[in-house]
């Protein structure tokens, strides 16, 4: 399995495409020690530059690489050992994919966008088009766009002439502005806030909006679902004692809609996860 799916990265480095492997549920390898967390700065292709350059695939869809030195080097060794499948980085050759889920949303696609490549999927199709674009999940029911910033599983050549990148995909990712809301406000059951809470200790709160923070940003996939499990886990600590600001629920909030979340899927991620525990 492991020749397969190196042999596959290579054929697919090949084309062009930047690949990177992927372990048991479609998810890139963890970072490496000197990694995690971003503490080496990050890659300098990243949103934010930075120096790192380490030789592991590291990063995600920033380490993807055509270089066959890199592929075949020891510090890849190990992960192509446990690797589950290859994956490339689409923006990185230019190309975007509007990843359809379904049966009804390919059907949409079909009547929607210009013929183009198309690679068949598990339970749906990628169809691929030549230009780059900023990646957004969740265009609509069961699309996906794949492209800067992200990853697309590869699943073959697939069939037909790749096309420029239309108009109509690009305007998916327009999204209408949304009316300014304000934070919601945490209700603060009597007693709570009174200075006696050990969650008021700032590094131990601190420490967990940073977290939740982080594993937003870091979301590859699912971005609504990993928000709302944030939510609630924050809440679950913090919701009922009176330890979150307006300004710990704005930073939640802000890098949610860094990930493509608009401002009413915030708030009812929030509100939800406040009745589901009763805060």
């Amino acid at each position: 399995m492991t020749t397969d799916l190196l042999n596959a990265a290579l054929a697919a480095a090949g084309r062009g495409l930047p690949v990177l492997p992927l372990r048991r549920g479609k998810v890139p390898f963890g970072n490496c020690p000197a990694c995690v967390r971003n503490v080496c700065g990050g890659r300098p292709n990243m949103k934010t530059p930075g120096p790192c350059a380490c030789p592991a695939p590291c990063h995600a869809w920033a380490a993807a690489t055509t270089d066959p030195h890199t592929l075949n080097s020891p510090a890849w060794a190990r992960v192509w050992r446990e690797a589950a499948a290859v994956a490339y980085h689409p923006g990185g050759a230019g190309l975007t994919v509007v990843d359809l889920d379904h049966a009804g949303a390919v059907g949409w696609a079909r009547t929607t966008l210009p013929a183009t490549r198309t690679v068949a999927t598990t339970r749906g199709e990628h169809w691929i088009y030549r230009g780059a674009m900023r990646s957004v999940n969740g265009v609509r029911d069961g699309v996906d766009i794949k492209s800067t910033m992200a990853y697309a599983r590869w699943l073959g050549p697939g069939a037909g002439t790749v096309t420029a990148l239309p108009d109509a995909v690009r305007a998916l990712a327009v999204k209408e502005p949304a009316p300014v809301r304000p934070a919601p406000v945490v209700t603060v059951p009597a007693g709570a806030g009174s200075g006696e809470c050990p969650h008021r200790t700032p590094v131990f709160l601190e420490r967990g909006i940073a977290m939740a923070v982080q594993c937003i940003s870091e979301a590859r996939s699912a971005v609504h679902a990993n928000v709302y499990r944030s939510f609630l886990a924050v809440l679950s600590t913090h919701g009922g004692c009176g330890c979150l600001t307006e300004n710990h629920i704005n930073r939640l909030f802000a890098a949610a809609q860094a990930r493509g979340e608009s401002a009413r899927h915030c708030a009812d991620a929030w509100n939800n996860a406040r009745t589901r525990l009763g805060v």
